[in-house]
């Protein structure tokens, strides 16, 4: 996988966090608020890769292409329900407020959870773990940090337009590692 790919998979993944951040921003946040909760982003999205990135070289290693295949399509998945949900969440408003370390744990763990599936796809393409790892983690950290800011300064149409080009992004870099 080449840099750019992965620079491309790391602003996918981070723009569940951008979008959510928008509209967390625009509820109101300090600059406190805005450094804890995009470090913790930063943090599970480092995290959550390396736990799927495991669970993906042990099961390539055992079950070979098929690893590889199962994880590209799991990348069209998640792109497809990324897109998908841009449309279907027009009218909902907020999931939910962090009001505490659960919700910014919540936070942080909803938003990575791609993360993980993408960790597993990466183990099954022989990408460099450090590398990998470290350009998720900051582009989802910098994305945030960039969320919660506009958020906190503009509207939220910028958030379901970030999701829905991450979704993009997503599925087609899942179409790509078919070929």
């Amino acid at each position: 996988m080449s840099l750019l790919t992965l620079l491309a998979l790391a602003v996918a993944l981070g723009s569940d966090a951008f979008s959510l951040c928008v509209g967390i921003g625009m509820a109101g946040v300090n600059k406190r608020q805005i450094a804890i909760i995009s470090l913790t982003v930063l943090v599970f999205h480092i995290f959550m890769p390396l736990l799927g990135w495991y669970a993906g070289g042990f099961l390539g290693e055992r079950i070979g292409r098929a690893a590889g295949i199962a994880g590209a399509a799991l990348l069209v998945y998640l792109g497809v329900k990324m897109i998908w949900d841009v449309y279907k969440a027009e009218n909902e408003g907020p999931h939910f407020v962090i009001t505490n370390t659960g919700g910014l744990l919540l936070l942080s763990a909803s938003v990575s959870l791609d993360a993980l599936s993408v960790g597993f796809t990466l183990g099954t393409q022989q990408v460099s773990l450090l590398l990998a790892a470290g350009i998720i983690g900051l582009v989802a950290g910098l994305m945030t940090l960039a969320g919660l800011t506009l958020g906190k300064y503009i509207g939220g149409w910028i958030g379901d337009k970030a999701q829905l080009v991450g979704g993009v992004i997503l599925a087609g870099i899942g179409i790509k590692l078919f070929f």
